[in-house]
């Protein structure tokens, strides 16, 4: 019996027997809070993964560890993720809602052995903050540029920008500005809001006073968003013929049933929407939809983190359960395949996700009202993205 005990362990040392292990995900998101929908959403794009695919790469066992940050909180961020890596010690962390939190857990990615693959956060500079970071969302540079080439395709020649003063608000600013000048319109002003604005009307009064056929507007989904849409409607914009441009971020399927009909004919170009019709997002909303519970809470870090869970997934067969980040990060630079959204790839470049943009109108379907895709913007990289 010793005999074999030994020589079981000698196969062992040898790489004649494989050894199960448990691989721990660390997960950092807005679990509570007024954003705690989002991470919600997180949790059901994981779950979601894992119900259709199981837990298990190989021989080994994947473990989530969630950590909750319920707004944006640079130095908790940093702390979360060192907390993971060397209390919890995850191999490979994700999520990221707010770009201050990305960016803050950024450097600690080298010296912890560790890659990042961002759910969310979307200012183009993070993925220069450490080479350890893939992202499998969006950037607003990359769902804010099609828009300026509707608005003049649509005979909108003057426009406003109303965006929040963060990294992806002036992403987004940034991105429309240049596309709409560049296709011979006019911006006549420009406002940043602080992050914690919740009274609009001061700002509708603005957009009506400055002459624009068309307002583009960035605000980060959730609680600001529906008031930033409510004071839209309530102020008399749109009866005064002044047209509401933005990314999707404005009209998330969550927040349609509050909005109603005052919603309706709204344009945003964003990557994804809950009625993308095709086989891969029917099986996705099918599973995430059970796995957060209300259906109608659904919407888009879900196809973040569901789509993330693959790009880890495939770090750890290349690594074969070893923690390696340059390896893991090696390994799904130019990775391609069919997501809930459409035809994806990991740029090779900057890790980034490249990826179809569509233009969306919400419209009512069967007394619904959903973002209806209705022009699609095929292979659209990150415009934003600067070589470090």
């Amino acid at each position: 019996m010793k005999r074999l005990t030994l020589l079981a362990l000698a196969l062992v040392l040898s790489g004649g027997v494989a050894i199960a292990d448990t691989i721990k995900i660390g997960v950092v998101g807005p679990f509570s809070g007024p954003a705690a929908q989002q991470g919600r959403n997180f949790q059901a794009g994981i779950d979601a993964w894992l119900a259709l695919n199981g837990n298990k790469i190989g021989n080994d066992t994947i473990e989530i560890v969630y950590r909750d940050l319920p707004t944006a909180d640079p130095a908790k961020s940093a702390a979360l993720t060192r907390d993971l890596i060397v209390g919890e010690g995850v191999r490979y962390l994700a999520g990221y809602y707010y770009t201050p939190d990305a960016m803050a857990a950024a450097p600690i990615l080298v010296e912890g052995n560790v890659p990042m693959v961002v759910f969310n956060a979307a200012t183009s500079a993070i993925m220069n903050a450490s080479p350890y970071v893939v992202r499998t969302s969006f950037t607003t540079w990359q769902t804010s540029t099609p828009m300026a080439a509707v608005a003049r395709e649509r005979g909108i020649k003057k426009a406003i920008t109303v965006v929040t003063d963060y990294g992806p608000g002036v992403d987004a600013e940034s991105a429309f500005v240049k596309g709409f000048k560049d296709a011979g319109g006019e911006i006549v002003a420009s406002v940043r809001m602080p992050m914690n604005t919740n009274d609009f009307s001061p700002i509708m009064q603005r957009i009506k006073d400055s002459g624009a056929e068309a307002v583009f507007a960035f605000l980060p989904s959730g609680p600001a968003t529906l008031g930033f849409m409510k004071a839209f409607a309530e102020n008399g914009l749109k009866k005064a013929g002044i047209t509401l441009l933005a990314p999707g971020d404005l009209t998330q399927e969550s927040d349609l049933p509050a909005l109603g009909d005052s919603a309706l004919g709204t344009l945003t170009t964003f990557h994804y929407a809950v009625s993308h019709d095709s086989p891969e997002n029917k099986a996705f909303v099918a599973a995430a939809s059970k796995a957060i519970g209300d259906p109608a809470s659904l919407t888009f870090p879900a196809v973040g983190a569901y789509d993330g869970m693959y790009v880890i997934s495939k770090m750890i067969e290349a690594t074969k359960g070893k923690q390696d980040a340059k390896a893991a990060v090696e390994a799904v630079k130019g990775l391609s395949w069919i997501s809930p959204r459409g035809p994806v790839t990991i740029d090779p470049q900057n890790r980034h996700i490249t990826q179809n943009i569509y233009l969306r109108e919400v419209a009512s379907e069967n007394g619904k009202s959903i973002n209806k895709e209705i022009r699609t913007f095929e292979k659209q990289g990150d415009p934003g993205w600067k070589a470090p």
